[in-house]
C-alpha cells in the first residue's frame, strides 16, 4: 500500500488559543481546558474553570469531538483526543487544536503523534533555551507519512483495540473508587457504620461507644527518607507531581528513575504519596509498587496494617483535603501543604472490628485496582510494540 508525506498544515487545520481575560469576555460562560488536563491518549479533566467569552468566539476556540489538543510547551508533542460531545469548550493560549480534513483520520494522526514523542520527533520543531515551545507555524512544517483512509483507520483500530480496553479498565476503576468512598463517607462521617442503630455516643466525647479521639499523628507516619540520583537503578519507578491524577486513589501512571536530577523520596508498594504542592489539587493516592517520588510529596503509612486502607480514606477525603489547603504554607512560588499541621487533624478512631471489617472492604477494592492498573500497563506495552511497525507500514492490515 502506497504511503505519501504530507506537511500538517496541508491535511489538517490549526488553531492556537488565545490567552483568556476573565474582566474583558462578559459572553456566555463556558468550560475552559488548559494545558495541565492534557495527558497522553486521554483527558484528565479534574475541575474545568468556568470563563465568559464574547459571542462568535464559540466556533473559533472550541473543541468538537474527534479534535487533537496538543500542548504548546512541557512534554514535547503530549496530546489527546477530544472525545466529549460538550459543546462550547474552549481552550488556551498554551494549547493547539489540530482538527483533521477528510483525508486523514484523526485516531491515526493521534498514534502518529505518539509515535512521534517516543521517538523525539518534535525535537526539530523546538525553540528557546529553557521552555521549549512548539509554534503554531512551524508545527504545520511537520511532515506526516500517511497510506489511504481505508488503510488509516484500519491501523487506528487494531491500536484503537487497546486503548478501549484500557479505558474500560479505567471506568472500572472510577467506579470502584466511588465505591470506596461512598463507604468511607457511610461509616466514617455520616457515622451510619454496622450496627450504629445499637449503639450509644457517649455524652463527654460525642463519639460511639468504643471509639476515641486521635490525631492523623498518632495513626500514620510521614516517611523522609531520602535518596540520590546516583543510588538509584534507571528503571526504578519514579512518581512525579505530573503523574498523579486529581482526587483519584489510585496511582497508575509513573517515569523512570532515569531521568532524575535531584534527591528524592522512597516508597513501598501500598504508601500513600500526597503531592504537597497546592493540595487542593487533590493528589493523593496509594502506590501499587515499590520507587521514588518527587520531593515536593510527602509519603505516608500507615502505624498498622489494619489501619492502611482507613488513613487511605482519611487523607484522600474532601474533608482532609480542603483542611490541608486552608493551613498551607505560602511559599515563595507556590502554596505547599504543611505536614505539621496535618498531623494534628483530628480522627475519630473506630473500634478494632470495626476497623478491620473496613480493611476487609478497602482492601479488596484496592487489590482489584492494583490489578487493572497492571493489566493497563501491558495492554500500554503491547501496544507500543505495534505502534512503530504500524506506523512505518512494515505490517500491512
Amino acid at each position: 500500500m502506497k504511503w505519501v508525506t504530507r506537511q500538517l498544515g496541508d491535511v489538517a487545520q490549526l488553531s492556537l488559543g488565545k490567552m483568556l481575560d476573565e474582566k474583558k469576555n462578559k459572553g456566555e460562560p463556558r468550560p475552559y481546558l488548559a494545558n495541565i488536563n492534557v495527558r497522553w491518549g486521554e483527558f484528565e479533566l479534574g475541575e474545568l474553570r468556568e470563563m465568559r467569552f464574547q459571542e462568535g468566539e464559540k466556533d473559533r476556540f472550541g473543541l468538537k469531538y474527534g479534535d487533537i489538543v496538543m500542548c504548546e510547551g512541557g512534554e514535547s508533542g503530549r496530546c489527546a483526543i477530544w472525545k466529549d460531545e460538550t459543546p462550547g469548550m474552549m481552550f488556551q493560549k498554551a494549547l493547539h487544536r489540530i482538527r483533521p480534513y477528510e483525508c486523514l483520520d484523526s485516531r491515526f494522526l493521534f498514534y502518529d503523534f505518539l509515535h512521534k514523542g517516543k521517538i523525539g520527533g518534535f525535537s526539530g520543531l523546538l525553540t528557546g533555551s529553557t521552555i521549549k515551545h512548539l509554534p503554531a507555524e512551524k508545527l504545520a512544517k511537520l511532515e506526516i507519512r500517511i497510506p489511504e483512509i481505508s488503510q488509516q483507520r484500519r491501523i487506528a483500530d487494531v491500536l484503537s483495540a487497546y486503548d478501549d480496553l484500557m479505558e474500560n479498565n479505567r471506568r472500572r476503576m472510577a467506579l470502584l473508587e466511588e465505591s470506596a468512598r461512598l463507604l468511607y463517607r457511610e461509616w466514617f462521617v455520616r457515622l451510619r457504620f454496622p450496627g450504629h442503630t445499637h449503639t450509644h455516643t457517649r455524652v463527654a466525647t460525642g463519639l460511639p461507644n468504643g471509639w476515641e479521639r486521635k490525631t492523623l499523628g498518632d495513626i500514620c507516619t510521614d516517611l523522609r527518607d531520602t535518596v540520590s540520583p546516583d543510588e538509584l537503578e534507571s528503571d526504578t519507578p519514579y512518581i512525579g507531581l505530573e503523574h498523579m491524577p486529581r482526587r483519584s486513589i489510585s496511582l497508575t501512571a509513573w517515569g523512570s528513575a532515569e531521568s532524575v536530577t535531584s534527591t528524592k523520596l522512597r516508597f513501598k508498594a501500598g504508601d500513600i504519596v500526597f503531592g504537597k504542592i497546592r493540595p487542593y489539587f487533590h493528589k493523593v493516592g496509594v502506590a501499587f509498587n515499590e520507587g521514588v517520588s518527587s520531593s515536593d510529596a510527602i509519603v505516608m503509612r500507615a502505624a498498622a496494617d489494619d489501619l492502611r486502607s482507613f488513613v487511605l480514606m482519611a487523607v484522600s477525603s474532601d474533608e482532609f483535603v480542603a483542611e490541608a489547603s486552608q493551613t498551607m504554607r505560602e511559599g515563595s512560588k507556590m502554596p505547599r501543604a504543611d505536614w505539621k499541621l496535618m498531623v494534628q487533624y483530628p480522627i475519630a478512631l473506630p473500634p478494632p472490628a470495626l476497623l478491620a471489617r473496613f480493611e476487609e472492604s478497602i482492601g479488596a477494592i484496592t487489590d482489584q485496582l492494583r490489578n487493572l492498573c497492571f493489566q493497563n500497563q501491558k495492554l500500554r506495552t503491547a501496544r507500543d510494540l505495534l505502534l512503530p511497525r504500524l506506523m512505518s507500514g512494515e505490517i500491512a492490515v
